[in-house]
């Protein structure tokens, strides 16, 4: 397990984009932590790697966003699905031809996610501590990639 420290969210935008530029089409990463963690922050930094150029927003409302980048991107929050997962098709998402960032989505199934990677954000003084949790072949070479950046 890799893990990181982010001072402030600069760093955190900056550790978003340095996985962002290492992300290829199916990727799928799952962000844990609580309120106010840094999930959207985080997720932003990914989508700058991704050369996204409009604005990320929390998808809290809207279950998922879109972004066109080098991949598309896909933000989902299934924050309010979590009692009722057949209310998305979560396979438009995860086995497409971009990547998929889920917000809580440690209230899914992990059955149905297959190879993704855990990040997972954690308050710790007044910064982030960052964990990167492989669950499969492709996010244990992607977490490598994204420490030895």
């Amino acid at each position: 397990m890799a893990m990181f420290y982010s001072q402030n969210e600069n760093q955190l935008l900056a550790l978003g984009q340095r996985i962002g530029q290492k992300l290829k089409a199916q990727d799928v990463l799952v962000l844990t932590g609580d309120l106010g963690a840094g999930k959207t922050t985080l997720t932003k930094g990914i989508a700058k790697g991704l050369a996204v150029e409009q604005m990320v927003k929390s998808p809290t409302y809207t279950i998922v966003r879109e972004y066109e980048g080098r991949l598309p991107l896909y933000h989902l929050d299934v924050y309010r699905i979590g009692d009722d997962p057949d209310s998305i098709d979560l396979d438009d998402f995860l086995f497409g031809d971009g990547v998929t960032v889920i917000e809580w989505g440690e209230l899914l199934d992990s059955s149905l996610l297959g190879d993704y990677l855990t990040i997972r954000l954690d308050k710790l003084d007044d910064g982030r501590q960052v964990s990167l949790i492989p669950h499969g072949l492709r996010s244990q070479q992607l977490a490598k990639e994204i420490e030895d950046a």
